[in-house]
């Protein structure tokens, strides 16, 4: 069977709420592309909570450590602004007397687009989240015109996020590439809870979660359930 996709795919991972696993699937995504034959690459947009894009917890410098063809490349290749603060784009910059200039993104974006390779984009914390005083996440999502995929935690409370977040791609005409669970690291949620959890989203929205991302020890080598999750998000394409 060939899993080679025909043409690239262009994604922009974004979430149910800040700290839900989105770099992690942006790296699975990634790993599932390279192993189809794509030369997939990675661009966070906007990048706060570090002063510099090999900080160690910038999330260009985790893909950068684990995807093997970004290995020894510069972070800053893969990330657009970077802001110390951990906070929402618009008031990390303006903490640093910045604005955000939504044009610099999206001919940033457009241009990544342009190529043949596909393009993993991941954004910063979830849909609303404002980038300036005009532009959240989402409208940059619909306007670069590049598929969302939805990453929400697998526990208590994630029904009534995941819902909000598709009702939210919803009223512009947006159909997320896919949505998956990923699993707290520190305490796993019941089996039985995760179901229900996927059954109501299902029911609610009418679109099924994919797969549910373990708890991953080795991003070198991450488990085979993992790599499966991400590739029925794919296969879907």
């Amino acid at each position: 069977m060939n899993h080679r996709s025909p043409l690239p795919c262009h994604l922009f991972v974004t979430g149910t709420d800040t700290g839900v696993g989105k770099t992690v699937v942006s790296l699975l995504l990634l790993k599932a592309l390279y192993g189809r034959g794509h030369m997939a690459r990675y661009f966070k947009p906007v990048q706060t909570g570090c002063s510099s894009p090999d900080d160690a917890d910038s999330d260009a410098r985790f893909i950068h450590k684990f995807y093997p063809p970004l290995h020894g490349v510069p972070a800053a290749q893969s990330t657009g602004l970077c802001y110390k603060a951990p906070k929402a784009p618009l008031y990390a910059a303006r903490d640093e007397g910045h604005g955000i200039e939504t044009e610099t993104i999206l001919h940033r974006l457009a241009y990544l687009c342009r190529e043949k390779a596909p393009l993993v984009a991941e954004g910063a914390g979830g849909l609303l989240v404002p980038v300036n005083t005009q532009t959240t996440f989402l409208d940059l999502i619909e306007k670069a015109g590049i598929r969302p995929v939805l990453v929400a935690r697998t526990g208590l409370g994630t029904i009534n996020h995941t819902l909000l977040s598709l009702e939210a791609l919803r009223l512009r005409d947006m159909k997320p590439a896919g949505i998956l669970f990923v699993e707290a690291r520190d305490k796993p949620t019941p089996a039985a809870l995760v179901q229900e959890n996927m059954d109501a989203v299902s029911t609610f929205s009418g679109i099924s979660v994919c797969g549910v991302i373990p708890h991953i020890s080795d991003f070198s080598s991450p488990p085979p359930e993992a790599m499966k999750a991400v590739g029925r998000l794919l296969d879907s394409l």
